[in-house]
């Protein structure tokens, strides 16, 4: 079985677990895009990625890049090409502790959220 994300309009609206020769009958309509389950930035544990990243219902796929590409989070963020997934133009921190993006002042912000004990 392999996964399928129904693209209308460049936009994923339902993604679906069917045989190739189902879909290819035309019973569900058209639009239906193969993705991977195991894909995410351009990466798959085996070694053969699918299309950057497993479709989700909001995502974009741009026929061009032949990728599936998440909602865009911020307005500042920039997408990264080779991964088609969204970076923030500032890293995110590597001191450990938990942090939170402020689209105000375009920074990082320590987060006062607790862990559960």
């Amino acid at each position: 079985m392999s996964h399928f994300a129904k693209v209308e309009n460049g936009v994923v609206v339902q993604v679906i677990v069917a045989e190739q020769d189902v879909i290819d009958t035309g019973i569900f309509g058209h639009g239906w895009v193969q993705t991977s389950y195991n894909t995410h930035g351009g990466q798959h544990p085996e070694g053969r990625p699918l299309r950057k990243n497993y479709a989700g219902i909001g995502y974009t796929y741009d026929i061009q890049r032949d990728a599936f590409i998440p909602p865009k989070p911020f307005a500042s963020w920039l997408l990264n090409e080779e991964t088609c997934l969204w970076n923030s133009p500032v890293p995110y921190p590597t001191d450990n502790k938990r942090y939170t993006w402020d689209e105000t002042t375009t920074s990082w912000v320590e987060s006062n959220d607790q862990l559960p004990i």
